[in-house]
């Protein structure tokens, strides 16, 4: 399905695939979630079919645990050489950097502050050069969460009712703020190699608020 829309998209879609996370969602469809170990095990062993089932023009043979393969095909084959770009997010540098670093087209980190953010990035560089990958080769996004008001009183209002300060939040690495400062902080992540974000709005009914900080950032 991915490779047809990517396709169809003209070569537009990146496929985020993770080990999973949350268990009422694994529940509802019958998939069993796995303690953290297995998950991570089941996840690379996923990693491993998908990329060679999207790269591969002859059949694919995996004999794994989760996952078995024999003389695999798939048909018909992706229009773009390899398929759609593959992302994959965490910030564990124990399993998930180093599963960004042998498969990943890009790294998506989760709610970091410009310094912790440029540590991990530089540690992703490292692990791929240990893989023969140039640093380059993998594109930088990040995940993260956003407190944005029209006005400074919006602002402080929201933070008031959720009983949190702008700078707790900014150490945890959330955007907040007003106008440009929203834009400086984002720019702050750019200078540090950040090329993508995607900021959480959880205000789903506020579409003003969403068209104020379009215009702000854009």
């Amino acid at each position: 399905m991915a490779a047809a829309m990517d396709d169809l998209s003209g070569g537009r879609l990146t496929l985020g695939l993770g080990a999973g996370w949350q268990e009422r969602e694994h529940s509802l469809f019958g998939f069993d979630l796995l303690e953290m170990k297995s998950r991570f095990n089941r996840f690379e062993e996923g990693l491993e079919v998908i990329t060679r089932l999207l790269k591969s023009d002859a059949p694919v043979n995996f004999e794994g645990k989760y996952f078995q393969l024999r003389e695999a095909t798939l048909l018909p084959r992706p229009v773009r050489s390899g398929g759609p770009r593959i992302l994959v997010g965490g910030n564990g540098k124990k399993r998930t950097m180093s599963l960004v670093a042998k498969y990943a087209d890009e790294w998506n980190a989760v709610f970091l502050p410009p310094a912790e953010f440029a540590r991990l990035s530089a540690w992703l560089d490292g692990l791929l050069r240990e893989t023969a990958r140039e640093p380059q080769s993998v594109k930088r996004s990040m995940m993260t969460g956003l407190r944005f008001g029209r006005t400074r009183k919006e602002l402080d209002a929201q933070l008031f009712t959720r009983n949190q300060t702008a700078e707790e939040l900014r150490k945890r690495g959330i955007v907040v703020g007003v106008g440009e400062e929203v834009v400086e902080q984002l720019k702050g992540l750019q200078d540090v190699g950040l090329q993508r974000v995607m900021l959480q709005w959880l205000e789903l009914d506020d579409l003003k608020g969403l068209e104020a900080l379009a215009k702000v950032v854009l």
